[in-house]
C-alpha cells in the first residue's frame, strides 16, 4: 500500500431507503470530531474469515480475550486486508495488570461507515492534521481510520473543522499571523481541528481609498510598496513631507510624536474591521498594535498584540476552542 493510498468500502446497491441509518452514537463516543486522546489507546486487531464485522460477531469474538490495559478502542480488520474495518470501543480492567480480558463491546462504526487512510505525512496525535486529512482523503466517510507518520494509527468520527478566519494585512508575506498559527496547529495536540482561512488586505489596495503621490508606511522591513508612488517608512524617521499615512492608531501617535501632528490617514487596523464586519460563519483571529502583551477576546473572535509571540496565538486559539458549545476534548 503507498502513501496516501484511500481505500473506500462502497455502499450496498440497494435502494436508498434501503441504506442502513448511522450507528446510534454511544454516550460518551459521539461526534463531531471524537479522536483519541493518544494514539496508543487504539489497537488494530485482526479477526478471522469465519467471523463477520458485525456487533454481535465481534463481541462474541472479543470478550473474554485479553486487552493491552492502554486499549480502550479497536480496529477490526480481516487478515492482512483493510478493505473493510470496523470501529469498537472495548472495556476492561485498565488499572490493573498489564493485560486483561474484555468484558464490553461496542460498536461505534460499521465497516460500510469507514474509510482506511494511508497518508505518512500526518501526524495521527495532531486533530487539526487528523481531520484535514479526513476531509480530503475521506469525503463523506463518517470514520476515518488514519494510518499515518511512523505508521501510528488513529481515527476521527464525524469530522469536524471549525473555521477561523484571520484577519490580518499584508505585506509581509507569507501573512505573520496566518502562518504562526498555522505552525501552533501543526505541533498541538489539545485543540480542535480548526481550519485557517486568511482574510488578508494588501497595502497597495488600502492606498486606493486616499490616492496620494507619496505615502508613509509604517516600517521598511515589513518590505511594503505602493505602485507609482513614492513610499517612506515611518520608522526611519524621515524628514517630513506631504504624505497620506497608511497605517494604524499607534502610527498615528509615533507621527504625532515625531511631527506635532495627524496626517491625512488610512487605517489599517484589522481589529477594527470587527465592528463592521462581525464574525457570522466561524471565528475571527486578529491583532492590534495597541495590544502590547496582552490578548483580548469576544463572541466569535480573539486579538494578539501587534507582535505576538507563538505563546500569545496559542492562548488565542484557546480562548475561541473554549467558545465552542460544547466544547470539544479528546477522548
Amino acid at each position: 500500500m503507498t502513501a496516501a493510498d484511500t481505500r473506500r468500502v462502497p455502499l450496498s446497491g440497494t435502494a436508498q431507503h434501503d441504506t442502513p441509518a448511522p450507528t446510534a452514537p454511544t454516550p460518551g463516543f459521539a461526534g463531531p470530531n471524537l479522536i483519541p486522546n493518544r494514539y496508543r489507546g487504539v489497537s488494530v486487531t485482526p479477526i478471522p474469515d469465519d467471523v463477520p464485522l458485525t456487533e454481535q460477531a465481534l463481541r462474541d469474538y472479543l470478550i473474554g480475550r485479553d486487552a493491552y490495559r492502554r486499549t480502550r478502542f479497536v480496529v477490526a480488520r480481516k487478515h492482512g486486508d483493510f478493505a473493510q474495518v470496523a470501529l469498537l470501543h472495548v472495556e476492561h480492567d485498565t488499572q490493573g495488570e498489564l493485560f486483561s480480558p474484555v468484558t464490553a463491546v461496542t460498536m461505534l462504526a460499521r465497516p460500510d461507515e469507514c474509510t482506511f487512510v494511508v497518508d505518512e505525512s500526518v501526524d495521527t496525535g495532531i486533530p487539526s492534521d487528523l481531520v484535514r486529512c479526513a476531509r480530503e482523503k475521506a469525503p463523506g466517510a463518517r470514520v476515518a481510520v488514519i494510518q499515518g507518520r511512523y505508521a501510528h494509527i488513529s481515527f476521527v468520527l464525524e469530522p469536524r473543522m471549525l473555521h477561523v478566519g484571520v484577519r490580518e494585512v499584508v505585506p509581509p508575506e507569507p501573512a505573520k499571523l496566518l502562518d504562526q498559527a498555522r505552525r501552533i496547529l501543526a505541533v498541538t495536540e489539545n485543540l480542535p481541528p480548526m481550519e485557517l482561512v486568511g482574510e488578508l488586505t494588501d497595502l497597495a489596495d488600502l492606498a486606493t481609498r486616499l490616492p496620494d503621490a507619496h505615502y508613509l508606511l509604517p516600517c521598511r522591513g515589513s518590505g511594503g510598496e505602493v505602485p507609482g508612488a513614492t513610499v517612506s517608512y515611518l520608522d526611519e524617521h524621515p524628514e517630513k513631507a506631504d504624505w497620506t499615512l497608511l497605517g494604524c492608531e499607534r502610527s498615528r501617535q509615533i507621527h504625532h510624536w515625531f511631527y506635532g501632528e495627524d496626517p491625512p490617514r488610512v487605517d489599517f487596523c484589522p481589529k477594527r474591521t470587527l465592528e463592521a464586519n462581525p464574525p457570522t460563519d466561524g471565528m475571527v483571529l486578529t491583532k492590534c498594535c495597541l495590544q502590547e502583551e496582552h490578548v483580548e477576546s469576544g463572541p466569535g473572535w480573539v486579538s494578539v498584540p501587534w507582535g505576538a509571540s507563538l505563546e500569545h496565538i496559542r492562548e488565542a486559539l484557546a480562548l475561541l476552542a473554549a467558545q465552542e458549545d460544547p466544547p470539544w476534548a479528546p477522548v
